[in-house]
């Protein structure tokens, strides 16, 4: 059951991966610069010459860690939709990478870097709890 999608469908797909990976593209760089770029005093909002609380610099580094979570969580997205694109240009996109079969058009629309049918994903998923 390797139901192949069409040259048209395959163009729609590019097209919503690449606007994808613009928005997670500035996304990143709009977190990088309000994380990495301001010095603690910035962060915290404190124009007066006292020092910072002990009690701030840890919710400010609790936040900076954060910002620095979800940047590294959207890199790993931007490289599954590389990969996604590569499997556009060969033709493969939309093929589950286990069972071979088609990936529905449903998942694809809500996920379209997907890798795996559903049925292969919760296997995997279920693999990695063990």
């Amino acid at each position: 059951m390797k139901r192949r999608l069409t040259r048209k469908d395959l163009k729609i797909y590019k097209e919503k991966l690449i606007n994808l990976k613009e928005d997670i593209i500035n996304q990143i760089r709009d977190i990088s610069e309000d994380t990495l770029m301001k010095s603690q005093k910035d962060i915290s909002g404190d124009i007066s010459g006292y020092s910072i609380h002990m009690a701030d610099v840890a919710s400010d580094n609790y936040d900076r860690e954060f910002n620095l979570g979800l940047v590294s969580g959207e890199r790993e997205t931007l490289l599954e939709i590389e990969e996604a694109l590569k499997r556009v240009e060969e033709k493969s996109y939309g093929v589950c990478r286990m069972c071979e079969k088609s990936i529905a058009k449903t998942r694809l629309k809500a996920i379209p870097y997907a890798k795996y049918c559903k049925k292969c994903q919760e296997e995997t998923e279920k693999g990695n709890r063990i």
